[in-house]
């Protein structure tokens, strides 16, 4: 009997651990990403590109400004730049994010960008897209 609840109890703790890993590691880890991305987008002058391939593309400003009509900013999931970019990693994966990075930095045609939003769309809610939308017409606003 002794047996069986020091087991049980090894058992409790381990799960407690193994979520507390898993939820502290996640919050750490986007953390870092974000963090990274942040400065390496900055610091590389990207930035600067997205604005001007967004203000040539008249769909993309479309796609964007429709983001920013009658919105409720207090009812969207995030607000700021780094709340957006830990919700994309953790929808979307680091991975999945960094082919998109490279898919982009080369440019793409309409079907790749259409493929991009589908993704994106498909892993994202209609609610988070919305708060992307905005802060895209407010970072391309400044």
């Amino acid at each position: 009997m002794k047996f069986m609840k020091i087991l049980f109890f090894f058992v409790i703790f381990l799960a407690l651990a193994g979520f507390g890993v898993y939820h502290f590691g996640t919050k750490i880890a986007s953390d870092k990403v974000m963090d990274y991305v942040s400065a390496e987008l900055e610091n590389s002058g990207e930035v600067e590109k997205v604005k001007e391939a967004i203000e040539r593309d008249p769909q993309l400003q479309a796609f964007i400004k429709e983001g920013n009509q009658h919105i409720d900013e207090s009812k969207l999931p995030f607000t700021t730049k780094e709340e957006a970019v830990k919700t994309v990693i953790k929808k979307l994966g680091m991975n999945e994010v960094q082919s998109i990075q490279s898919k982009v930095k080369d440019g793409v045609t309409a079907e790749e960008k259409q493929e991009i939003l589908n993704k994106v769309e498909s892993k994202l809610t209609e609610e988070e897209i919305q708060a992307l939308k905005v802060l895209a017409y407010k970072e391309l606003n400044q």
